[in-house]
């Protein structure tokens, strides 16, 4: 039994009140010795929801960044630093499961207008495939349809014209058009980046 002071507090909770306010005014040994105590408990629990040991280990480390970051935040009045700690750990999984979720959507957006084969090519990074996969979707659907036969399919500008049943002016126009608009796009995006 944990002996307690004249008010039943026991020492442990005296010792866990202390803590918490060290780590609440900043004290990085405290935040050290709460990462020793509850980073197993978050890995669990991050490695229990995401099956991915990695995932895992980079939701923890965001937990406690994100604990340490908000510290003042903490009011042991309301909860165990524990119990904040596991809602910390919660939303970095849930964001984590959100990215996830991003990437896969990006992913089958991508292999709808890129082969695998030319994802293996280096010319062209992912960001950039990204880009213009995006910029190709926001053509009007004449022009889209003219530039993924001109450089999907290969097709020269005549063959184009025959199999949409469009005049050959506008067939180039499209191209010329379409290939300004990418190309500027394309331009900004690694001006940003």
């Amino acid at each position: 039994m944990v002996p307690a002071d004249r008010e039943g507090t026991t020492v442990d909770e005296t010792q866990d009140r202390d803590l918490c306010e060290r780590f609440r005014s900043g004290d990085e040994r405290a935040l050290e010795e709460i990462y020793r105590r509850w980073s197993p408990i978050v890995f669990t629990l991050a490695l229990r929801y995401l099956g991915d040991r990695g995932d895992a280990e980079d939701v923890t480390q965001k937990a406690f960044v994100s604990a340490w970051t908000s510290r003042a935040s903490y009011d042991p009045a309301k909860g165990r630093i524990s119990t904040w700690l596991v809602a910390i750990t919660r939303r970095r999984i849930a964001d984590t499961l959100e990215a996830r979720t991003r990437v896969r959507a990006l992913q089958e957006h991508l292999q709808r207008f890129v082969t695998p084969e030319e994802l293996a090519t280096p010319e062209i990074d992912l960001g950039d495939r990204l880009l213009l996969a995006n910029e190709l979707d926001q053509l009007e659907p004449d022009a889209r349809r003219v530039v993924r036969l001109a450089f999907y399919d290969d097709l020269t500008h005549e063959q184009i014209s025959d199999r949409l049943q469009m005049p050959l002016g506008t067939v180039k126009s499209h191209i010329r058009r379409s290939l300004v608009r990418l190309r500027s796009r394309l331009e900004v995006g690694h001006v940003a980046s």
